[in-house]
């Protein structure tokens, strides 16, 4: 058990430090400057409650930039140990291959943890630390999600391109799923023709198995009343079984793979 932990903590630590000698924090400061730039342009040319419309925009972009490098970031640290044949040399030294996975993840959500801190931090200053609070929360259990995803992607498919292009759509997918269950639900016309059935079973399928990223870290917190703190309980609770789920997948296809 000592040494169960004492891998997973020193793979952990290591795939932390490569996020520091990556500059991945850097990233996330520089990101945070041009953003806060654009935010305080979109501040001048707001005529009216010119403060929303510059929290609403950095909170929205930041958290898609937040997204896109947390995942890029892992699919391109994942892939870069496959092409340089360092995971083969890792379990030559009889390193069990859950102990691999676990310390990846532990290491990848810490350097999640600290993008989505850095990103959040004009928030403290322009909304309400409530709200600032509750944002920077789900934004961290968001790239949690996400950071498992990608693994998840990059050890099934070993490819860069489809990985990234799976991880995307699961993405966009899950943001825009409630919103195409409505529409499914109230349609137009042809309601009861056979394909619309069929149609709004897919949607409803879709909604059952993909977590509603649309309620989480969400841009109305900030800008009008903060939710109850019951929220975060919820989304934590919902990134805990997709994170629980998708590192079995990955824990079975690993184990499954021939290196």
């Amino acid at each position: 058990m000592i040494a169960m932990h004492r891998h997973i903590i020193t793979i952990g630590k290591y795939a932390a430090l490569e996020a520091a000698r990556t500059k991945v924090p850097l990233l996330a400061l520089l990101t945070l400057a041009l953003l806060l730039c654009a935010s305080l342009f979109v501040r001048e040319l707001a005529v009216t409650e010119s403060l929303r419309f510059q929290i609403g925009f950095y909170a929205s972009a930041a958290r898609l930039c937040a997204v896109f490098m947390a995942s890029l970031y892992v699919l391109a640290s994942i892939s870069r140990e496959f092409n340089d044949k360092g995971l083969e040399v890792a379990l030559a030294l009889d390193l069990p291959r859950s102990h691999y996975i676990f310390g990846k993840l532990a290491g990848f959500i810490v350097a999640a943890a600290v993008m989505a801190a850095i990103l959040a931090l004009p928030l403290w200053v322009l909304a309400p630390a409530p709200a600032a609070a509750l944002w920077t929360a789900s934004l961290a259990v968001e790239l949690g999600l996400i950071v498992v995803l990608s693994l998840f992607c990059i050890v099934t498919f070993s490819h860069l391109l489809p990985a990234a292009g799976f991880v995307a759509a699961f993405y966009l997918l899950a943001r825009s799923v409630t919103a195409m269950r409505l529409i499914s639900a109230h349609p137009v016309s042809g309601q009861d023709t056979l394909t619309h059935q069929v149609t709004g079973a897919l949607v409803e399928g879709l909604g059952y198995l993909l977590p509603a990223l649309d309620r989480w870290t969400d841009t109305a917190w900030l800008v009008n009343a903060t939710p109850d703190a019951s929220m975060l309980l919820v989304i934590a609770g919902q990134g805990g079984i997709y994170m629980v789920l998708l590192t079995a997948a990955t824990l079975f296809d690993f184990y499954r793979r021939s290196l």
